[in-house]
């Protein structure tokens, strides 16, 4: 069943898409962006850490307001929220870090006690973590906290081991990407928890992520490939356009059969 689709007493469908394997190509590649655009609004475009914190916030707010108020799933909606949020979930980390000179130890730490205690939140408040859940506006609210703290997290966890360790871009993606590959053979091999498998996937997903947008990025002498902010931010983004539009014509065709 299509979990976007099930409907609850409260008359507000459930507010996250399905789980399948677009689901986490759009989610890695809305990583990517984040990291990318983060890096072209503040260095390309010399607006610095803090106009470009403010100007994408801004939007943020606005987009999170149109997805809250959304009484079902529409996707273009979430998933624009969604790259919004990974590129502020990043550009929270970098003034921490740029701004402040809090050492990405500390950041990781931190970021992963706020967002330990939002889940504690989350379940306390709700019995439940699943996203299939997500029906009511306070639901949701948890899930766009836990979201923006796994974002922050995953930045400062992804700088921490391919710069404060030393290990580069090409390894660190590796190196995330096995630790991912674990989870999912221990979900459906060893059937670890369905929601812990979910939350660790995705937590891990953003260093993934921003991990091959450094390497694909950042110039050559830096380690990376030389690609640029602009043309690795393009390419995701048309990725990802093109398969929100591709879900989105099957979420009305799965409507209309259904009629």
């Amino acid at each position: 069943m299509n979990t976007s689709l099930t409907a609850k007493s409260g008359g507000m469908l459930n507010k996250v898409p399905e789980v399948t394997i677009f689901f986490w190509i759009i989610k890695i590649m809305a990583t990517t962006v984040g990291e990318t655009a983060a890096d072209f609004l503040n260095v390309n475009l010399n607006l610095g850490l803090t106009k470009t914190s403010i100007v994408m916030g801004s939007l943020l707010l606005v987009v999170l307001f149109l997805q809250i108020r959304a009484k079902r799933y529409i996707p273009w909606i979430y998933w624009v929220a969604v790259v919004l949020l990974s590129v502020f979930g990043t550009l929270i980390t970098d003034n921490l870090v740029d701004n402040f000179a809090v050492t990405l130890q500390t950041t990781t730490m931190v970021f992963s006690g706020v967002l330990l205690a939002t889940f504690i939140a989350w379940y306390l408040s709700e019995k439940t973590l699943s996203i299939h859940s997500i029906y009511t506006t306070r639901r949701e609210l948890f899930y766009w906290c836990a979201i923006l703290f796994t974002f922050a997290l995953g930045t400062a966890a992804g700088d921490l081991v391919a710069e404060g360790m030393r290990l580069g871009y090409g390894w660190s993606a590796l190196a995330f990407g096995a630790v991912i590959g674990t989870v999912a053979l221990a979900h459906y091999g060893l059937k670890l928890n369905a929601v812990l498998a979910f939350w660790i996937a995705y937590i891990l997903t953003r260093p993934f992520g921003a991990s091959w947008g450094d390497l694909l990025s950042q110039p050559v002498a830096s380690g990376g490939l030389g690609l640029g902010t602009v043309v690795t931010s393009l390419i995701f983004l048309s990725t990802i356009l093109g398969l929100v539009v591709y879900m989105a014509a099957e979420q009305r065709r799965s409507e209309v059969s259904k009629a």
